[in-house]
């Protein structure tokens, strides 16, 4: 509550810059961060751990591509991808355990006391997440400390928190008609923020290593919690004081969903999260193997063609972003949705059958809609609720997508390793399949 804002003197106001409506800069920053760390960080632990294991001494080649082991079966190169998929397991498995208790006592607690201080404290925990990283690469330290790094962000609400914060801050500042395309744009600042960072990310990796980029991603958290604290116009109208270790705040999470005096839009409110869990789950679950499947046999993709796949699937937020706009002209949201999931199970289809450059960025382009369900299904969820449960919802909102994570990574890098040996691109098809239980779940509502 010590950090809900005081009214200021008369020089103290005048001295303060000028406050912007806008959060969009916010979650651009974090994204940017977010997006350098996650390639760079499993193509790190590849690196590291192929060189612990002497796979790269074995063929005789870099990290890039497959060197002299493009046959596709060679045993050590299977070792170290089952090792980093492992990695990432843990890495993920650590922030999200401690992120879902600080993202709910967060997330209600911005209810009252507003969202600047719940962005603020989630950025400077992505910094320090960045510090740990940086001080691994310069020091040699043990990749378990990636974890540490991860555990510590967790702890101040980690990128989940972010999300979970504009997304409620979105809520605050629009009507229910211009909603979703709202939310639909802040969507795309994650798009742009993550093709930008993978291209530079992907080049710069190449050509400088990885600490530099690892610097960047450092300074553009730092810069989004200055934003917060002092460029961000506050979106809650009536703050109060509150407290923050208290029980309440996961009270009022349980209540969105269990409070009877609405029977139909808690029902509604559960499946339209359901529908959200496995969508976010598939894509999460996707996203976490993406960089594994394109650095093994037959891809054998180089950092730079990593960097361009990436952007390329982040580039799917920008192209969801106009097609919901033009198709919000003769369609009803949900049939939106319905179109954008078609899209996500045509590309995850062919990226499971790729076997060369050409055909994966074929699947690439076939998903250019599949982003286009989760901002009409955000939306959908904050009509269901209050002005004043936004931040408990989005808190909610925000477990999911952590629980969304840790099954991702649970299934998808389990499923990787064990079926190497009969599809390498399984679990893309696996996860197509998923993707008709949400459909059936809009289309019955």
């Amino acid at each position: 509550a010590a950090m809900a804002e005081a009214p200021l003197p008369p020089a103290a106001r005048r001295c303060r810059p000028p406050l912007l409506p806008a959060v969009e800069p916010l979650l651009f920053l974090a994204t940017l961060n977010l997006g350098l760390q996650g390639p760079l960080a499993t193509q790190y632990l590849w690196d590291r751990l192929g060189a612990e294991h002497g796979y790269f001494d074995h063929n005789s080649s870099s990290s890039d591509g497959c060197g002299n082991s493009s046959a596709g079966h060679d045993p050590l190169r299977q070792e170290v991808e089952v090792l980093v998929s492992h990695w990432n397991l843990y890495i993920n498995l650590g922030g999200f355990f401690v992120g879902i208790f600080s993202v709910t006592l967060f997330g209600p607690w911005s209810d009252s006391v507003g969202r600047r201080p719940a962005l603020i404290l989630a950025a400077l925990g992505m910094t320090v997440q960045a510090a740990i990283y940086l001080l691994v690469m310069y020091l040699k330290l043990h990749v378990a400390y990636f974890l540490l790094g991860r555990m510590l962000s967790g702890l101040l609400g980690d990128y989940n928190l972010i999300l979970s914060s504009c997304f409620a801050y979105v809520a605050d500042t629009t009507d229910k008609h211009t909603r979703t395309f709202r939310v639909a744009i802040l969507e795309a600042c994650l798009g742009v923020a993550g093709m930008t960072a993978s291209i530079g990310g992907g080049h710069w990796r190449k050509a400088q290593g990885y600490i530099n980029p690892f610097w960047l991603a450092f300074a553009a958290s730092l810069a989004a919690a200055l934003y917060a604290a002092f460029f961000l116009q506050e979106s809650v109208k009536e703050r109060k004081p509150a407290k923050l270790f208290t029980l309440s705040h996961y009270k009022a999470v349980y209540r969105l969903y269990v409070a009877p005096e609405q029977p139909r839009s808690r029902r509604n409110l559960a499946l339209y999260s359901l529908t959200f869990f496995l969508i976010v789950t598939v894509h999460f679950g996707a996203k976490d193997i993406y960089v594994i499947y394109e650095l093994g046999s037959p891809l054998c993709w180089t950092s730079d063609l990593i960097g361009y796949g990436s952007a390329a699937n982040y580039l799917t937020y920008l192209s969801s972003l106009g097609g919901l706009r033009l198709l919000q002209l003769c369609l009803e949201d949900t049939w939106v949705a319905e179109i954008g999931l078609i899209s996500n199970i045509s590309g995850l289809v062919v990226i499971s059958l790729a076997t060369t450059t050409p055909l994966m960025f074929t699947g690439y382009g076939v998903l250019f809609l599949s982003m286009a369900a989760t901002p009409v299904i955000r939306s959908k969820l904050s009509k269901l609720v209050s002005e004043t449960e936004q931040g408990a919802l989005f808190a909610s909102v925000g477990c999911v997508e952590g629980l969304c994570s840790l099954v991702a990574t649970g299934v998808f890098n389990s499923l990787y390793p064990a079926t190497l040996h009969f599809m390498r691109g399984f679990p893309f098809l696996f996860g197509a399949i998923i993707l008709l239980i949400p459909a059936a779940i809009i289309g019955y509502l």
